[in-house]
């Protein structure tokens, strides 16, 4: 962010006015491949995972309690500005309530250039205007950018899944009720573990190695404890919901968010921002017809 605090922040955070494969099966096959973890300057081998992970149903707390917005608060201020955020960035994280979500697969990662070229060459996705000065993001490794809410939502549907709901991806990320973790990983912040930006005079941040995108799975010290990769960071994931500035207060089954609404929710933080946004409770939204370098998406598939 490059001007007055009050100015960068608002402009950082308000919204702008696959592979062709079945369902996974019982048991998702592991890669045989290795990558690097980025703990520590030691290179550790170990397996990726399996590509698709299967969430057991169970119950836990969508959004946020009024002292976690509190915190929230004030996670900005160990940033580079140093300055508290309003509590307005957060107070759609509220209220708190009990959500019960049934057995769904999730892709491990986001869905990969290589993965979103094949559904184009089948001539049901658009293909991502990477001609226009973004051709950098345009390598098979790379969470696929540049891709509009309808553009994800049709990949999925060739892919055999969906967009994952809000409440389906916030359980990925935060866990079952007894763990409620506020970051994939655990509770405690680590900046060496996710591909993030910063709150400062600049939002890049090249000190986790990626001063933009990075390769899906590259912190693999990241993953949730299921071994579901950048779910926090990296980019910033579409999911299914309509957006709403105000969660029900009652528990729900499955819940789909609303009817109807003119922007679609945002979840994960991307790599230009800083820690409070990179939370499994975090939301962001946009018009579902705009497409930015830092967003992505992954899909679900129904058991």
């Amino acid at each position: 962010m490059r001007s007055a605090t009050v100015l960068a922040l608002a402009l950082l955070l308000a919204p702008s006015h696959g592979d062709a494969r079945p369902p996974p099966p019982a048991e998702a096959p592991t890669e045989g491949t290795t990558e690097a973890s980025t703990s520590s300057g030691i290179v550790t081998l170990r397996t990726p995972g399996p590509e698709a992970i299967l969430l057991r149903a169970g119950v836990f707390t969508m959004g946020s309690t009024a002292s976690e917005i509190v915190l929230s608060r004030g996670l900005c201020a160990l940033e580079p500005m140093g300055r508290e955020c309003p509590e307005e960035l957060f107070s759609d994280e509220y209220p708190p309530h009990q959500v019960r979500i049934s057995d769904l697969w999730i892709d491990r990662t986001e869905v990969t250039v290589e993965q979103y070229r094949r559904c184009v060459a089948a001539g049901l996705c658009l293909e991502p205007p990477y001609s226009a000065g973004a051709r950098r993001f345009d390598r098979p490794e790379l969470p696929v950018v540049m891709v509009s809410w309808y553009d994800a939502s049709s990949y999925c549907a060739w892919a055999g899944g969906r967009l994952p709901t809000e409440a389906e991806w916030e359980r990925a990320a935060k866990g079952t009720a007894g763990t409620g973790r506020r970051y994939p990983w655990g509770s405690v912040y680590n900046a060496t573990i996710s591909n993030h930006g910063k709150i400062g005079w600049e939002d890049f941040d090249a000190t986790d190695g990626f001063l933009e995108l990075s390769p899906v799975g590259s912190f693999p010290d990241g993953r949730t404890p299921d071994g579901i990769d950048d779910l926090a960071g990296n980019v910033e994931e579409w999911v299914a919901d309509y957006y709403a500035p105000k969660y029900p207060e009652a528990s729900q089954l499955n819940p789909r968010g609303p009817a109807n609404g003119e922007e679609r929710v945002l979840r994960g933080g991307n790599y230009l921002y800083g820690r409070p946004f990179l939370r499994t409770s975090a939301r962001r939204h946009d018009l579902p017809s705009m497409r930015r370098p830092w967003r992505g998406f992954r899909c679900v598939r129904d058991p």
